[in-house]
């Protein structure tokens, strides 16, 4: 019952049978409120289910954050790679090869 109720049935009003009906009916669906909040509370499998999906997500969005900065990193030694001049490229392939050929001869 609310404070405003009690005080009235403490003042010795009388009320009605449909009030009375009334305040039952909304104390029920108090009290079912209530239980089904603690219910919910001492549901150990659902609590360590939201956590699950709550890690989850987490873990979904930091792959995906990685992923971004992998995919941002690539793209730019790409663009590097492009703007180095053909002279420095030649080195490369050359110094790649003699690596290459070194391997197979050290090999036999």
């Amino acid at each position: 019952m609310t404070d405003e109720k009690t005080r009235a049935a403490d003042a010795g009003e009388s009320r009605s049978p449909e009030e009375i009906q009334s305040d039952i009916e909304s104390t029920r669906e108090e009290l079912g409120d209530t239980v089904e909040e603690l219910a919910a509370k001492i549901d150990v499998k659902e609590q360590a289910r939201k956590q699950a999906d709550a890690a989850k997500v987490q873990a979904q969005e930091k792959v995906a954050e990685a992923r971004r900065k992998l995919t941002g990193a690539k793209d730019d030694m790409v663009r590097k790679a492009r703007e180095t001049s053909p002279e420095t490229r030649r080195y490369v392939a050359g110094a790649a090869l003699v690596a290459f050929l070194v391997g197979r001869w050290s090999r036999r």
